[in-house]
């Protein structure tokens, strides 16, 4: 019986080297396939990246000295950072409005900074059954543009909104 017993073992032993010999192979085998893969990929990859990067290139030489932005002081437009606030109710939406303003004369960024922060404390006390649809986005404007003129004792002549979203 005791020679059962060792044999038993050297077999269970055996089996075990097999197994690790065979993951060991296959690991390798993996290793192989991935570097192969990696190189024929690898090649698409860099010209996509050097595309992309000629296009920014580009992009930013058309902006120096190509078209002019939207907010300059050539034609009189600030563009006011994004105002994003949660609303009055219910509070778990949130709010975040884009707003350029166009000057009748040249910009003035005090004005320009009231205005942003008389906005932001304006679009906290909304709620959202009150700008639901297009004449509540309308009645929005309309307010916002009568805080604006109120505000810049007429030297903003238009509210242009960029961006509107509630989540």
């Amino acid at each position: 019986m005791a020679d059962n017993e060792t044999g038993e073992g050297k077999k269970k032993s055996g089996g075990m080297v097999m197994t690790i010999i065979g993951l060991a192979v296959l690991t390798l085998v993996g290793a192989g396939g991935g570097w192969t893969v990696g190189n024929m990929v690898s090649p698409a990859i860099r010209s996509a990246a050097e595309a992309e990067q000629a296009k920014e290139a580009e992009a930013k030489k058309k902006a120096e000295g190509g078209l002019p932005k939207i907010a300059n002081e050539a034609n009189n437009i600030v563009l006011l950072d994004p105002v994003t606030s949660n609303l009055a109710y219910p509070s778990e939406n949130w709010i975040r409005l884009e707003v350029a303003l166009m000057f009748n004369g040249p910009p003035d960024v005090k004005v320009a900074e009231d205005i942003h922060q008389d906005i932001l404390a304006y679009v906290r006390t909304i709620s959202l059954q009150q700008i639901e649809g297009p004449r509540g986005f309308q009645y929005l404007k309309d307010d916002i543009q009568e805080r604006v003129d109120l505000r810049s004792q007429g030297r903003v002549s238009k509210v242009m909104f960029r961006t509107f979203v509630i989540e």
